[in-house]
């Protein structure tokens, strides 16, 4: 089974940085795409960032200047780089992967969520 492991969650003040880490296991050939998403309390989840296989990146346009979306195919791992958090930036931030091929199974894509880390963003 493939798993999706967050961290770099935590509580910073207004103004400060995080750099979130996803990992992705589970006798992995090839990810397509892997992403950010987050869900703020009462608010849908919404993307925050992807980025392909081949370096494409996608942000969401609010986001734009402040985060940075890197990928480190290796190793299955993609990072988010948040600078000038803002408390609106408090959420549960899931990592996604996109269009997975496991060794033995190359034929078959599906895609998987990390049970999420907390950002918090204090005024």
């Amino acid at each position: 089974q493939v798993q999706l492991v967050e961290s770099g969650g935590g509580l910073v003040q207004a103004g400060g940085s995080l750099r979130l880490s996803c990992v992705a296991s589970g006798s992995i050939f090839s990810i397509n795409a892997m992403g950010w998403y987050r869900q703020a309390p009462g608010k849908q989840r919404e993307l925050v960032a992807s980025i392909t296989n081949v370096g494409s990146t996608n942000y969401a346009d609010s986001l734009k200047g402040r985060f940075t979306i890197s990928r480190d195919n290796a190793k299955n791992t993609v990072y988010l780089q948040m600078n000038s958090l803002k408390p609106e930036d408090t959420a549960v931030y899931y990592c996604n992967a996109e269009g997975v091929r496991r060794r033995n199974y190359v034929g078959t894509m599906n895609n998987y969520w990390g049970q999420g880390t907390q950002v918090t963003v204090s005024s």
